[in-house]
């Protein structure tokens, strides 16, 4: 057998086995007809069980942290060497496909399973983490597990009760955890060089390109507003066109400005209007008042910043001219996302040399990079996903997808990881 095709074969099996070990994932649900595993939930924990099982196999040494990742190490040649880090989450929204993190964490055990098997320890370590807790769906807080790694928990999220009332606290109380030792989990800056995750895309993109893979230049920023227009209620019948002060009018010719200002601005901008309230909602009534919300995202703060500036300026104009009033409140703002540029291009050769060209492009949702990237430099490959289809049973890939991520994210990471680091940083974990 060719080295070329044994090499083919290999890849073949390491993509059957991501694919039937995220089927093995998908059964571990509070629910047998709906995909759902949440954060300090049996299921949690027998997902953290079976994916140590895994990473042992590929020659790690494993431990849950105090949190609730579970963490695998693959030493490098030299012991307490600085580490690459992988990974990706375990957890999943409510109804969840099966891909939406665990590719990423599955992935990345093959990676260092190849070269377990080969004998091969690089210059330094590779780290695994399958993160408890990105979705939020428990507990309404996101990024549990990648702040844990950070050391960024503030400290009344312990307080934070799920819907049945049984706090963060309580729960990992349950489920051996000591609340106390949060902080425990967090690792020092010198402990990894860079971090780099596999996702699957969450969008349409690479499927309109017909690419397997990607590499994404920054998760998206996002403002979230919640805005009103206020002119007056009439009769549907009797207020003639043009002594009308119509709420909902003034709202629909804003939306139009939305969509086209957004178009026209191109960076991979977005805007959405995803709530409209009409008051008083009466078929023979003019809308005296229309609430409405605005969820704004991009790669980069400043155009973000200068489209929401131009978009409430229209809406002030639009208010005024038809003598309405505007008004808007800002409850959720998070900061883009850059990945490291040196880690974009180390995945980009990669990507090229297993497909051909690369793509660049942003990530419209949120990550465990996001917490990440304020300590260490962040990296991720996307991989195509069947009509862009994401948090839902549809969720689907492609193993000769897989496949190919799986070549071209190991070349990544040896390339990473196989260079002389500073004097030894890692800490034991207990």
């Amino acid at each position: 057998m060719s080295d070329t095709v044994r090499q083919q074969a290999e890849r073949e099996a390491a993509a059957s086995r991501v694919m039937a070990r995220a089927d093995r994932l998908a059964a571990l649900s509070e629910t047998a007809d709906a995909l759902t595993r949440v954060y300090l939930s049996p299921e949690h924990l027998q997902a953290n069980q079976l994916v140590g099982q895994w990473m042992s196999q590929a020659g790690m040494t494993v431990w849950q942290d105090s949190v609730g990742n579970i963490c695998g190490r693959y030493e490098g040649a030299q012991e307490g060497a600085q580490a690459v880090l992988l990974g990706s989450h375990l957890d999943t929204v409510r109804n969840a496909g099966r891909y939406d993190g665990m590719l990423g964490v599955l992935a990345a055990i093959e990676v260092v399973d190849s070269l377990h098997q080969q004998g091969v320890h690089l210059a330094q370590a590779i780290e695994i983490v399958g993160f408890c807790d990105e979705e939020g769906t428990r507990f309404g807080i996101t990024l549990l597990g990648s702040r844990g790694l950070t050391g960024t928990w503030p400290q009344g999220w312990l307080e934070k009760a799920d819907a049945s009332g049984i706090s963060v606290a309580q729960a990992m109380t349950l489920m051996g955890l000591d609340p106390a030792r949060v902080l425990h989990a967090a690792r020092r800056q010198e402990d990894f060089s860079a971090c780099l995750e596999l996702h699957i895309e969450q969008g349409p993109c690479l499927e309109q390109e017909a690419l397997a893979l990607g590499v994404v230049e920054a998760i998206n920023g996002a403002r979230r507003l919640n805005c009103r227009f206020t002119g007056e209620a009439g009769h549907a019948g009797t207020v003639p066109m043009l002594h009308r002060r119509d709420a909902l009018a003034a709202a629909a010719e804003w939306m139009v400005i939305i969509e086209n200002a957004t178009r026209q601005q191109g960076g991979n901008l977005v805007a959405t209007v995803g709530e409209l309230r009409c008051l008083p909602g009466a078929v023979n009534v003019i809308p005296g008042e229309v609430q409405l919300s605005l969820d704004i995202r991009g790669p980069q703060d400043a155009p973000l910043d200068r489209l929401l500036a131009e978009l409430l300026e229209n809406a002030q104009a639009i208010a005024s001219r038809r003598g309405l009033q505007f008004s808007a409140e800002e409850f959720y703002r998070i900061a883009a996302t850059p990945c490291d540029i040196h880690l974009q291009n180390v995945l980009g050769e990669a990507v090229t040399s297993v497909q051909g060209r690369s793509l660049s492009l942003p990530s419209g949702a949120g990550h465990d990079a996001i917490a990440i990237a304020e300590r260490w430099p962040v990296g991720m490959l996307f991989v195509r996903c069947k009509g862009g289809v994401s948090h839902h049973p549809a969720e689907s890939v492609m193993a000769e997808d897989v496949a190919l991520a799986i070549e071209a994210f190991s070349r990544a990471v040896i390339q990473l990881a196989d260079r002389v680091t500073p004097a030894p940083a890692y800490i034991a974990q207990s």
